[in-house]
Formats: structure tokens, C-alpha cells, sequence
């Protein structure tokens, strides 16, 4: 299993950075490798995204969730193997960091050379910086979802 764990301080309230994480439908925006994602129910995604040039889609199911605290997955169908974790901390009233934990089965050759040499972190971490960029210059979420899911 190849792990990635990266933290970006964003200078908005803890709220708004995790509002925004609940639009799933939102993530092309900033995460550089996802073409599309379904909102299928409240705890079921549809994702369509291009690693290394290849096109995979696979399903996700939200398997924890809780308001301004965390958001956590695993993948299910499809050729995607994963599972992650972000969470939200407050800094101060205005200012928040979000840690992204992402877990998953590197498949095929050009993935596995980009585990061993660190690319998966550098893109996570790009995709960090946008979504910095994207909510610091909306100064609120294009919606919330504040629902609990349980373990």
C-alpha cells in the first residue's frame, strides 16, 4: 500500500474549508487528477479520474462523517483501490488546516515508479495549494452538506 499524508493551513473558518469539502461535484476545480464526480445519495460517489494518462472510474462510499471534523472513504468497484481521511482543525476563528490522508494499492508500472519517487506527494500537495486558492478567493462554500455518517 503506498500512504500520502499532507496539511495545508487556509485562511478561512474551519466551516467553510469543510463546507466546501462536502461538494464533491466541486472537486474538478481543484483536484488536478478528477475529470468528474456523481453525488449519487449522501454517502455514495461516482468518480471519473485520469492518473499517469490512464482513465479509471470506480465508486466511493463515505464511511465516516463528521461536521467540521472529518470526512473519511474507501473506494468500492471499479480498478481504484483506496481509502482516505481528511480533517479539519481550527487554528483561530479565521483560519483552519486541512490534512489529507490518502491510502491505496499502486497498479500498473508508470503508478508504482510514481510512488517510489514521490510524485503522488507532490500532486497531492499542488492539489492542496488550488484548493487553498479556490476557497480563499470564494471566502465561503459553494454549499454544505452537514449531516452525520457514523462508523
Amino acid at each position: 500500500m503506498t500512504q500520502v499524508i499532507e496539511a495545508i493551513d487556509v485562511d478561512v473558518p474551519v466551516s467553510v474549508a469543510y463546507n466546501q469539502w462536502t461538494q464533491f461535484e466541486s472537486f474538478p476545480h481543484f483536484l488536478s487528477f478528477v475529470e468528474s464526480i456523481k453525488q449519487i445519495d449522501d454517502t455514495h460517489t461516482h468518480w471519473k479520474v485520469k492518473i499517469a494518462g490512464v482513465e479509471r472510474e470506480f465508486d466511493a462510499t463515505i464511511t465516516e462523517q463528521h461536521a467540521d471534523e472529518r470526512v473519511a472513504w474507501n473506494s468500492t468497484g471499479g480498478e481504484e483501490d483506496h481509502a482516505g481521511v481528511v480533517t479539519f482543525h481550527k487554528l483561530s476563528d479565521t483560519t483552519s488546516r486541512v490534512t489529507v490522508q490518502l491510502d491505496w494499492k499502486a497498479e500498473g508500472f508508470l503508478e508504482k515508479v510514481g510512488a517510489v519517487f514521490g510524485v503522488d506527494d507532490h500532486v497531492i500537495k499542488s492539489d492542496l495549494k488550488n484548493f487553498k486558492k479556490f476557497i480563499e478567493d470564494a471566502k465561503t462554500s459553494t454549499g454544505e452538506w452537514r449531516g452525520d455518517v457514523a462508523r
